[in-house]
Formats: C-alpha cells, sequence, structure tokens
C-alpha cells in the first residue's frame, strides 16, 4: 500500500509536470466504485479546461487545487497510483487520463479498485481529509506535545501509529520501521511510553519519513540496516542484517514484524 513517502513523491512529480498547465483533456472510466459521490462525467466537465495550481497533499490523500473549484481529491488505497507519461499501462485498471497543453498525461490506475477519486470545493475542510492528524512530514507535534496526545491512548502502540486521526500517513512498513529504531516493542500501551520514549519515537519517526522521501520513496536506497528490507512474507528464518530475529504477529488487525531482541 502506498504511504507517504510514496504519495509525496508522487505528489512533487505532478507539481513538477502539471503546475502551471491547463487540463485540454479528461478521460474517464464508468467505475462507480472508484469515483466516489460523483459520476465519472461529472468529474470530466469539472476539470476540463481548467488550470493546474498546485499539487497538495496531507497524509496519504493527494488532490490538484485549480484555478477554479471544484478539486480532485486521490487516495490511492492498496493498488492506486498516478504515472506520468507512461506507455504500456494496462488500459483494464486505467480509471483516469488528465492531459495537459502541453501533451503531459497523468494516469490514474487501480488494480484492485480500493482506490478513490473525489471532486470537492475544499478538501482540507472536508472528509476524510478534516478528520486526519498531523502530517507526520510536515507537523509532528514538539514530544512533550505528542506524550501528552499518547498518554489518554491505551491501545497498542502499532495500532496507534496507525490511526489516522493521529498519525497521518503512517502505514504498515513505517510504523514496524519506526517502533524498530526506536526499541519500542509494538505491544505496549501507548499511555506507557515515557518521555524519554516518546523523543526517540518522534525522532525514529521524522528520520525514516525524510530519509524515505528524500529517495524519491526507492527503497532500494533505504539504508541497509533498516529492518524494510527483511520485514517480509512471515518467514520463520527472517533476520535483521545485523542477525537479530525478526517475530511476526498480528498486533491491531495489522500483521507487525519486530525485534525482541531490540524493542522493550
Amino acid at each position: 500500500m502506498p504511504e507517504l513517502p510514496e504519495v509525496e513523491t508522487v505528489r512533487r512529480r505532478l507539481e513538477r509536470a502539471l503546475r502551471g498547465r491547463r487540463l485540454r483533456r479528461v478521460h474517464v472510466v464508468d467505475d462507480p466504485i472508484v469515483y466516489d459521490a460523483v459520476t465519472p462525467a461529472a468529474f470530466a466537465r469539472a476539470l476540463r479546461g481548467q488550470r493546474v495550481v498546485a499539487a497538495r497533499r496531507k497524509g496519504k490523500h493527494l488532490w490538484l487545487e485549480l484555478d477554479r473549484r471544484p478539486w480532485p481529491l486521490f487516495h490511492f488505497g492498496m493498488t492506486g497510483w498516478i504515472h506520468l507519461d507512461s506507455g504500456g499501462l494496462d488500459r483494464r485498471f486505467t480509471k483516469l487520463v488528465l492531459e495537459t497543453d502541453d501533451g503531459t498525461r497523468a494516469v490514474f490506475t487501480d488494480p484492485r479498485r480500493l482506490g478513490r477519486i473525489r471532486l470537492q470545493d475544499d478538501p482540507p475542510a472536508e472528509r476524510p481529509i478534516a478528520e486526519l492528524g498531523f502530517d507526520v512530514l510536515e507537523g509532528v507535534p514538539a514530544p512533550r506535545d505528542l506524550h501528552t496526545m499518547l498518554q489518554r491512548r491505551s491501545a497498542p502502540l502499532k495500532a496507534v501509529l496507525l490511526d489516522q486521526g493521529v498519525f497521518a500517513g503512517v502505514g504498515n512498513w513505517v510504523a514496524d520501521e519506526v517502533l524498530f529504531q526506536a526499541g519500542v516493542r509494538p505491544q505496549r500501551p501507548a499511555s506507557s511510553l515515557s518521555i524519554a520514549e516518546v523523543r526517540a519515537l518522534r525522532q525514529s519517526l521524522l528520520r525514516i519519513i525524510r530519509k524515505a522521501v528524500a529517495v524519491g520513496a526507492d527503497d532500494a536506497r533505504f539504508p541497509a540496516s533498516w529492518l524494510f528490507h527483511h520485514r517480509w512474507g512471515k518467514r520463520a528464518d527472517a533476520y535483521t542484517s545485523r542477525g537479530d530475529q525478526i517475530v511476526h504477529e498480528t498486533i491491531g488487525g495489522r500483521t507487525t514484524a519486530w525485534v525482541p531482541k531490540r524493542q522493550r
């Protein structure tokens, strides 16, 4: 599933490619599942001829600011993505094509149809964005404020990290990586963390998100020491780069990879 680093990477690419360009053509597919609360035809009419002012994001949600409202809002779900000028895409999975006045094409694809395309007058003020917590790239609270927030939550820390109403943009692999690097067990109640542990958690979160964004979400460029490279597949013989055993279990309804030797 695309998490904040992947969505921010797409946002930056769209910003470079589309900003200042006019949407000359809008090709839509009649998919009432992916298009949420708007018909594809109405979506196309609203966008056609508008100029792109900026590409914005909060958490895992991405929208285009146009020179006239309403604006398109995208959520990738499990398998959604926006490709730029990509040939050879499987047309069965294409849900939307935006073509600008200079011929640039932005193509939204989604094989599993779990993503959503919406049309809103003010995305930050409307659901689902209005219900999000702080953005983990741009709005992480200071350590004491974050500690106060976590003190109110007795759920396992892994579940709280995945709560988009608190940590907007964190998904499964990011949550596991943050807990691994902070040295905290995923089962711990969020309210049990000391201020020192919250500070370590915050530092790990910022370091991981900033690094992943800086390399364009290219996981081949993630540091070799990251849990990311070894966490997949639920293998019984999974080990970190240092040879520590990785354990897989379900916490908060999600498969969780953690390292008992490193996480307390």
